[in-house]
């Protein structure tokens, strides 16, 4: 189709070529964007799908140092319940000790010849009062022993 103005004639093939060039150039960007926004779309949820895993092994990993550190505080309890019975038995035992060693010191002491009694020595250095009174003593000890500590009775 040619067309006069002015004595120039221009054909609009001319025109249909450039605007048919614009429109591929259009089309190409056009498939670009939405191929880079696929791209783009795909990293994101790659990103995504990480991050799921991540946390799903933080959880794991949070639910085995729980389980750990629930499992070392029942054995610090245990210990402790335990250290406080040895604790218990370790004075009771000094005790014994130092009752002990106040009986023998007081065995070892001579009787006065003043006090009604005759002292007698035998074999073993005592007199036959000391054997009686370590005997009666030691029975008595016994006879009256403390109730003794158990981890059962440590309530927490």
């Amino acid at each position: 189709m040619a067309c006069s103005s002015g004595g120039t004639t221009t054909t609009s093939s001319g025109g249909s070529d450039l605007q048919g060039e614009i429109d591929q150039r259009k089309k190409r960007r056009m498939l670009s964007n939405r191929e880079s926004a696929r791209r783009s779309r795909m990293r994101k949820q790659k990103h995504l799908d990480d991050l799921m895993t991540q946390l799903s092994q933080l959880r794991k990993e949070s639910t085995q140092i729980m389980s750990s550190i629930s499992m070392t505080t029942q054995h610090f309890m245990s210990v402790e319940a335990e250290n406080s019975v040895l604790r218990a038995q370790v004075a009771e035992l000094s005790h014994w000790l130092d009752s002990l060693n106040d009986i023998i010191a007081a065995m070892k002491q001579p009787i006065h010849a003043g006090s009604g009694f005759v002292e007698e020595q035998y074999e073993g250095g005592y007199t036959e009062f000391g054997d009686e009174f370590t005997n009666n003593s030691l029975n008595n000890l016994f006879a009256c022993q403390p109730i003794m500590a158990s981890p059962d009775m440590i309530l927490y």
